[in-house]
C-alpha cells in the first residue's frame, strides 16, 4: 500500500522529519518496506495485512500515527453546496438482499462539467501509482485511497427508471463492465441493477452501459457495504479484481458510507456542481457494537510487563475505542466498526503492547508454575487393571447401571436394591446390585449373532441400601464361556473353563501386589453347589468366583457352562499392597525337578500350596502345578498332581546331591501332610 506522507498532514499536523515518521509506523507495527522521495512529498510503501483494511487509506493510517504520536485527528472538510431539488422526490434505493448488501446510500450531484480534475488531486493520484481521467473518476479514486470506502458514480441519464436495486442477478443476464469485459452473471452474484438490467457487479466493477463519460452532467454516487465473502466470490468467478473488491473483501467499515458518500459530494460541488438535498441511506437493521472486556491484570499476565491504568486507556480512546470502566482494572471496551480484527480480550492486549513499544517489554522465559500432581491410587490400580485383563484375553464393555427387578431376584445376593422413581422403562427400574447381569446380557447378545466365545469384564459400580443409607460400591466382574481363541485350519477351538478364571483371579491380585492369594470353598446363590471359591487376599474375603448357576442362564437364553466372578475393588484397594522389588539377574543355571504322586481327590489344591509355602527351603525359587490327571490308572478316589520345582543358588552352581536333599524335603513335608503316594518315576 502507497501512502503519501503529504496526504498524511489533511488528517494529522505532522511537523516531523520523515525518518521519524517511518521509525514511528515501524514501532507500532505498520511497517514500512520502502519510501521514495519526489519533490515536496515522500511516497512510503506499507506493509498492509489482511485483517487490517482499515489501514488500506491514508485516513486508517494517520489515526495509527496520532495515537503513537499523541496527535490529534483532524476530519476533512465535507462542505456540500446543494440545489433546490431533494434526492427523496426523484430517486428510491431497494435492496433486496440485505444479508449481502446491509447498507447503500446514494446522493446525487448535477451541473456537472466533465474536465480534468484539480493539480493536488492529479498530484495525490499519481503518487499512488494512477493515472488521472477526468474530474468525476478521480474524485472516485481519490476517496477510496482517502478513506478506504470504495465509491462508483453512475451517469444519472443512463439509469433506467427512478430507482437503484440491489439484487442478484437472474439467470441468463449478463453484464459489459468498464473494461468492456462481457461477464456471463450467475444467480449467487449480487448486482446493482435499475430498473432494466444490472448496471454494476456489486463491491467489483462498475457497467459500461451506466458509466460517465464527456456528456455526463448528473452522477449518482454510490457508497456502500457489501458482504466480504460474496464479493471475493463474484470477482473470482468473473476473474476481475479491482481495488474496490480488494479492500471490500477484506472488511470494509460499515459506518463510514454516509460520510465518503458526502466527502465525493463534496469534492464535486467544489468543483462547479451543485448537490441534490439529502442522501438516501438504505439500513434496515443497524448492528450493535461488539463490546469486548480487558482486565488490568491480564495484561501484565500476557506481556510480563506491569502497564498502567492510564496508558491503556488513553491508548485505545486516541485508537477511538470507546472505553467504560466497569470496576477498578476492569474496562468494557467498544469495538469501533472499522476495527475488524478485534474480537477478544488479547487483540486488545496486543494493541498496548504495539504502543507502549516491543522493546520496552522484557525478553524473558516465562514463569513454569508447578503443580503438585495429586496421583489418584484407585484410578491407578483400575488402569493396570484394565491392562492385565486385556493381556489375559478379556475384552472390556460399559454397561448400564439399571437392573430389571424380574433378574434381579433371580441372583438371591441378599442386597437389597434401589428402586428409581421414574425408570425409563419396567425393565430399567432398579440399581443394578450387581456387574454380571449387564456382562450376562453382553454374552447373550453377542451368542445371538454367531460369537462362538465371549470373554469380557466390567469396572463399574453397584448399588444397595439397608434401612439408614445407601451404599455405593466400586467392583468388578468377568465372565467367560464358549471357545478360546479364533478358529484355525489345524483344529478346533479350546473350550473355556474354571481354571482359566482362577487363573486370572490370581494373576491380577499378584501382579498387582496384594499377595499372597488363597482360596476357599464356599456356597454362594450366583454359583452351583461346591463349584464356587472365594478369593481371599491378605485374610480377607474380596470376591466370589465359580460356574454361574442354570436358573440365572436360563432367564438369558444360554445353555452351555458360563464361569464368572466378581470382585469387590472397595475392600481390595484399602489393603497395603506390596511394594515391587528387584534384584539382580542370577548367573547361575537353575536346576529343575518334577515330582508327580497321588492325593485325596477331596483334598484341595489350596492346602497342598499352604503345605509348600510353609517349607521354607532355601533356593526354592519356583513351584508350579503343571498336570492334574483323574482317570484310567487312577482310583476313582485319588488324583494325580505333578509338581515342578525350580532351584537356583545365586552364588553358585548347584550341585546335584544338594537339590536331592531339596527334593526329599518336600515329599517328606508333603507326607506328613497328606496320604501321599509317589508315583512310578514320580521323581526326576
Amino acid at each position: 500500500m502507497k501512502i503519501s506522507i503529504d496526504w498524511l498532514k489533511d488528517y494529522i499536523a505532522l511537523d516531523l522529519p520523515d525518518t521519524e515518521v517511518i521509525d514511528s509506523l515501524n514501532n507500532i507495527g505498520m511497517l514500512v518496506d520502502d519510501w521514495e522521495e519526489t519533490g515536496d512529498d515522500t511516497i512510503l510503501e506499507l506493509e498492509t495485512y489482511a485483517n487490517r483494511p482499515d489501514t488500506l487509506g491514508h485516513l486508517g493510517v494517520a489515526r495509527e500515527l496520532a495515537a503513537t504520536l499523541g496527535l490529534p485527528l483532524k476530519s476533512p472538510d465535507v462542505s456540500i453546496i446543494e440545489g433546490d431539488q431533494q434526492i427523496a422526490e426523484h430517486f428510491d434505493v431497494q435492496i433486496l438482499d440485505e444479508g449481502l448488501c446491509p447498507r447503500y446510500c446514494a446522493m446525487i450531484v448535477g451541473g456537472i462539467e466533465v474536465g480534468p480534475s484539480p493539480h493536488w488531486m492529479q498530484k495525490r493520484l499519481r503518487a499512488m501509482g494512477l493515472s488521472p481521467v477526468n474530474n468525476l473518476v478521480d474524485v472516485t479514486n481519490y476517496v477510496l485511497f482517502a478513506t478506504a470506502q470504495p465509491i462508483h458514480a453512475f451517469d444519472l441519464a443512463k439509469l433506467k427508471g427512478d430507482k437503484i436495486i440491489v439484487r442478484c442477478a437472474r439467470r441468463g443476464e449478463g453484464l459489459k463492465t468498464l473494461e468492456g469485459k462481457d461477464v456471463a452473471l450467475s444467480q449467487d452474484m449480487l448486482v446493482i441493477a435499475d430498473d432494466k438490467n444490472p448496471v454494476a457487479l456489486a463491491g467489483v466493477v462498475g457497467g459500461e452501459e451506466s458509466a460517465v463519460s464527456e456528456t455526463t452532467r448528473a452522477v449518482l454516487i454510490e457508497s456502500a457495504y457489501f458482504d466480504p465473502v460474496s464479493v471475493r466470490q463474484t470477482w473470482k468467478k468473473a476473474g476481475i479484481q479491482t481495488d474496490a473488491s480488494y479492500r471490500f473483501e477484506r472488511g470494509a467499515d460499515i459506518d463510514y458510507p454516509p460520510r465518503a458518500a458526502m466527502l465525493a459530494a463534496s469534492l464535486l460541488t467544489r468543483m462547479g456542481g451543485l448537490a441534490y438535498q439529502g442522501m438516501l441511506d438504505v439500513f434496515p437493521k443497524p448492528p450493535r457494537p461488539k463490546t469486548v472486556v480487558i482486565r488490568h491484570h491480564r495484561i501484565h499476565e500476557l506481556l510480563g510487563v506491569e502497564i498502567d491504568e492510564g496508558f491503556v486507556i488513553k491508548t485505545l480512546q486516541d485508537l477511538e475505542f470507546g472505553v467504560k470502566q466497569q470496576q477498578p482494572g476492569i474496562w468494557q471496551v467498544t469495538v469501533p466498526f472499522f476495527r475488524v480484527d478485534i474480537e477478544r480480550e488479547a487483540d486488545l492486549i496486543e494493541e498496548i503492547a504495539r504502543f507502549f513499544g516491543y522493546e520496552n517489554i522484557p525478553a524473558r522465559l516465562p514463569a513454569v508454575e508447578t503443580v503438585d500432581l495429586n496421583m489418584d491410587r484407585k484410578r491407578t490400580l483400575e488402569a493396570g487393571l484394565r491392562q492385565l485383563m486385556f493381556h489375559r484375553g478379556f475384552d472390556e464393555v460399559v454397561n448400564y447401571s439399571f437392573m430389571d427387578p424380574s433378574r434381579e431376584a433371580l441372583f438371591q445376593h441378599g442386597r437389597e436394591a434401589i428402586a428409581i422413581r421414574n425408570p425409563i422403562s419396567t425393565r430399567a427400574a432398579l440399581l443394578r446390585t450387581t456387574l454380571l447381569d449387564g456382562l450376562l446380557g453382553t454374552v447373550a447378545w453377542n451368542k445371538n449373532r454367531g460369537a462362538d466365545g465371549v470373554h469380557v469384564f466390567e469396572l463399574g459400580h453397584i448399588f444397595s441400601q439397608d434401612e439408614e443409607n445407601r451404599r455405593e460400591q466400586q467392583a468388578m466382574a468377568m465372565i467367560t464361556w464358549g471357545a478360546l481363541g479364533s478358529p484355525h485350519w489345524q483344529g478346533r477351538s479350546g473350550k473355556t473353563d474354571f481354571f482359566l478364571l482362577k487363573g486370572t483371579c490370581e494373576s491380577l491380585m499378584t501382579q498387582l501386589g496384594y499377595g499372597p492369594v488363597s482360596f476357599q470353598n464356599r456356597d454362594h446363590p450366583f454359583f452351583e453347589t461346591g463349584c464356587a471359591l472365594a478369593l481371599r487376599v491378605k485374610g480377607a474375603e474380596a470376591g466370589i468366583l465359580g460356574q454361574l448357576k442354570q436358573e440365572i442362564l436360563d432367564a438369558y437364553d444360554l445353555t452351555e457352562p458360563v464361569w464368572a466372578a466378581e470382585i469387590d475393588l472397595d475392600a481390595t484397594f484399602e489393603l497395603q499392597s506390596q511394594a515391587f522389588s528387584f534384584s539382580p539377574i542370577v548367573k547361575y543355571p537353575s536346576v529343575i525337578r518334577d515330582v508327580s504322586f497321588l492325593i485325596d481327590q477331596g483334598v484341595p489344591y489350596q492346602e497342598v500350596k499352604e503345605t509348600l509355602d510353609g517349607i521354607k527351603l532355601p533356593h526354592l525359587e519356583h513351584y508350579t502345578l503343571v498336570d492334574r490327571y483323574t482317570g484310567s490308572g487312577v482310583s476313582e478316589d485319588k488324583v494325580s498332581l505333578s509338581m515342578r520345582f525350580m532351584f537356583r543358588n545365586p552364588q553358585k552352581t548347584l550341585q546335584a546331591r544338594e537339590v536331592d536333599a531339596l527334593q526329599e524335603k518336600i515329599v517328606k513335608a508333603l507326607r506328613s501332610r497328606f496320604d501321599l503316594q509317589l508315583r512310578e518315576g514320580g521323581e526326576n
